[in-house]
């Protein structure tokens, strides 16, 4: 039985109490969602069809700023709306949130027409690519996150000094030490589940405080909408916990980082396997080798996607199982792609590099567009990488920092073709601000050089005092 709601279920939980509230949400450039919690009998009578939202909320920053530079609105545009379409087969009870439903939505101009740089549209017309060559994606993402003992209002009082991991142990599978977080996972695991998303696990990760979920594989717009409502149900149960929660990519330079690696394979519409041939090796069909030389290929154009921030190429780093280099391997964690049940029907690519700050829609959609761009081009896939890729410097690296991800990204002919060149230039634009606005601020390694320069000042200025003080008294 599916636990998704038609509009005659949501009617009945109205007038029986069960549900006083709707929420309408859309994600935003950062995967966040964004939008109206509304009385419920008025989302039934009219809101069910449209809404409307400012068109800022797709040009913003993390700090939700309202930044120049975008082509697709500006204070010079006046900031107009766009209109928000309930996606009614997205429409769900949230347990977490008594007396709530919840819907995604799409965005649309006022012609109605979908908005190109919004992320569902996004990732929805690289869908639109398999469907015209007979196929579809099926994608599982995995995210990784942090727990903290502290509260998110009380961190910020603290200026984010002092945080404390929930654990204080490497809890990577460890029973134990994920028992004290469980509290908190658990109803994580069970209100997700009763939203109806396919709960495979929760389990520790790398790090004291790391954790993971896992949601069971789906279409990929499927994925990436249980992706962002994933994101914000820990977050929202984490806060009715008094935990603080972070998936920033690396939040701690002694601490692993935090990923979101991306699994995925081709079907055909009966829903066979397209990636998988019994008579080739690792059953890697001639399609999954062309769709896996097409992202080894575009690996750089594609890596702003899976690593939208500044503080994500801290994540990249050797001996962390973040992934350095651009190579293949089966089963092998060294490689940015690793290849998964190799000889099994469920063969598949696990693309290593994104974060798990990144925004699902468009790390999914630039995955799919470099894998067809490999089928399209027919591209020889490269022997596999065998041994330890962190140690061998002849291999393609990953891009180090955000301007040289920027750059690869706006310049990628493919990535134009694919997405439109609108699409590149606003995503260029958000990645170039990210980088404008890290020089601009001082961070707090550089405060506290500077803070620890001023005390030693201090005291070599008390020093002179006390040594002229020393020759007065001798003196007197």
């Amino acid at each position: 039985m599916s636990l998704l709601l038609s509009m005659d279920q949501l009617k009945n939980y109205i007038a029986d109490g069960t549900v006083d509230t709707v929420i309408a949400a859309i994600p935003d450039m950062q995967g966040r969602l964004m939008g109206k919690r509304f009385q419920a009998e008025f989302f039934v009578e009219t809101a069910w069809e449209e809404t409307h939202c400012c068109n800022y909320l797709i040009a913003t920053d993390l700090d939700m700023e309202t930044v120049s530079g975008y082509e697709s609105t500006s204070w010079e545009a006046g900031y107009g709306d766009y209109i928000m379409k309930p996606d009614l087969k997205t429409m769900r009870l949230l347990p977490w949130s008594p007396g709530t439903a919840f819907v995604l939505c799409d965005l649309l101009d006022h012609h109605h027409i979908p908005v190109a740089h919004s992320p569902r549209a996004i990732l929805k017309k690289q869908i639109d690519r398999l469907a015209a060559m007979g196929l579809a994606a099926n994608v599982a993402t995995e995210l990784e996150f942090f727990v903290f003992k502290e509260s998110f209002e009380e961190l910020k009082d603290s200026h984010y000094q002092g945080i404390t991991p929930i654990s204080g142990y490497n809890e990577d599978y460890h029973l134990f030490q994920t028992a004290k977080e469980e509290g908190l996972m658990r109803k994580i695991r069970t209100g997700l589940q009763g939203a109806g998303l396919r709960v495979e696990n929760t389990k520790g990760e790398a790090s004291a405080g790391q954790a993971e979920i896992n949601v069971y594989y789906a279409d990929a717009l499927t994925t990436a909408d249980n992706h962002v409502l994933i994101k914000q149900a820990v977050k929202e149960i984490a806060f009715q916990e008094g935990r603080a929660v972070t998936f920033m990519a690396k939040w701690h330079r002694d601490a692993a980082g935090s990923s979101s690696h991306i699994h995925q394979s081709i079907a055909d519409k009966e829903g066979n396997p397209v990636f998988y041939d019994s008579g080739a090796k690792n059953a890697m069909s001639k399609t999954m080798q062309q769709y896996l030389a097409g992202m080894l290929k575009y690996s750089d154009d594609i890596t702003l996607c899976m690593a939208p921030y500044v503080n994500s190429y801290k994540r990249f780093m050797e001996g962390t199982f973040a992934p350095t280099k651009c190579v293949w391997s089966v089963d092998n964690r060294t490689a940015g792609f690793r290849v998964v049940g190799p000889d099994t029907k469920g063969v598949r690519v696990e693309c290593r590099i994104g974060g798990s700050d990144l925004n699902p829609y468009l790390a999914i959609a630039t995955n799919i567009a470099a894998g067809l761009a490999g089928i399209e081009e027919g591209l020889e896939l490269p022997p596999e990488y065998l041994g330890n890729a962190y140690i061998d410097d002849s291999l393609h690296q990953i891009p180090k920092n955000l301007p040289a991800a920027v750059e690869k990204f706006r310049n990628s002919k493919m990535l134009r073709a694919a997405l439109g060149d609108d699409v590149v230039d606003h995503y260029a634009r958000a990645g170039e601000w990210e980088q404008q606005i890290f020089e601009q601020q001082v961070t707090v390694t550089v405060f506290h050089i500077f803070k620890i320069y001023h005390q030693i000042s201090i005291i070599f200025s008390y020093m002179q005092v006390l040594q002229i003080s020393s020759v007065a008294i001798k003196v007197l």
